[in-house]
């Protein structure tokens, strides 16, 4: 059930952390996966560990870097993935920005312009590019990497927090759009993770433990345990599953 092969998909912001995880768990399911950040270098080392990774399985890495904040490149994304891989089953919008650390009172309207853009605009473009052809075949799916921010408030991430609730809704919005023509749409939220954007929350002893304390597994997450649930998502494991987000934060929302 958890069968990906014949699928290629799109991971933005899959060069590291949470991004690289899906890649890498989806190409060892068997899809062909494509790689993708604003660093090609950095990419390439990626690809080349994920296609270590599956030798003698059918999955497979590809590199075409991306700036998510301009669509002519997202564009370029989409068509090239189509080039080399003929179809696009699989998207997944992970890639995310964070400029800004503080109250909203003090927030750079370009600090906020920018998390709107990259975080909710962004996702929008990409999602259309790619609805043509899947509503066309009559399958797809689409993951859209929201964050438990976007189920609570915070003093000092409040543009990123908006940003991710809004990844919410048009996560529903696009599976009650639609899921009629069998495209699937869901989110995943995850907690706290060991990834360069949150190594500010666990690099140090103290902070890591003051950040933990109200999480029940007393821990925080492991890009892996994001992938897994990526692979269940857009497998037929999860294939009733459409307009919902998936919470994974070792229980630190209950």
């Amino acid at each position: 059930m958890f069968d990906l092969k014949g699928k290629s998909a799109i991971i933005t912001g899959s060069s590291k952390g949470i991004g690289k995880s899906i890649a890498l768990q989806m190409a060892l399911h068997g899809a062909k996966v494509v790689v993708s950040s604003r660093k090609s270098d950095v990419c390439e080392e990626t690809a080349k560990e994920i296609n270590a990774a599956c030798e003698g399985l059918e999955g497979e890495a590809i590199v075409i870097p991306c700036n998510i904040s301009d669509k002519a490149a997202m564009q370029m994304l989409v068509d090239e993935t189509r080039n080399q891989f003929g179809k696009i089953d699989i998207l997944v919008c992970n890639a995310a920005t964070n400029p800004f650390f503080g109250s909203l009172l003090d927030i750079p309207e370009e600090a906020f312009d920018k998390v709107m853009n990259n975080n909710i605009k962004s996702n929008h473009l990409l999602c259309n590019m790619v609805l043509p052809e899947m509503i066309e075949r009559k399958d797809g799916n689409i993951i859209i990497i929201s964050s438990v921010g976007g189920l609570r408030g915070s003093a000092v991430l409040g543009a990123y927090d908006i940003s991710k609730a809004a990844d919410i809704m048009l996560v529903k919005n696009l599976a009650i759009e639609f899921g009629p023509h069998n495209v699937r749409t869901n989110a995943i939220a995850p907690g706290l993770f060991r990834t360069d954007f949150a190594k500010a929350l666990w690099e140090n002893p103290e902070i890591l433990k003051q950040s933990t304390a109200s999480c029940p597994l007393r821990r925080i997450g492991e890009p892996d345990e994001i992938g897994g649930a990526a692979v269940f998502l857009a497998s037929s494991a999860g294939s009733f599953m459409n307009g919902h987000t998936l919470v994974i934060d070792g229980g630190s929302t209950a």
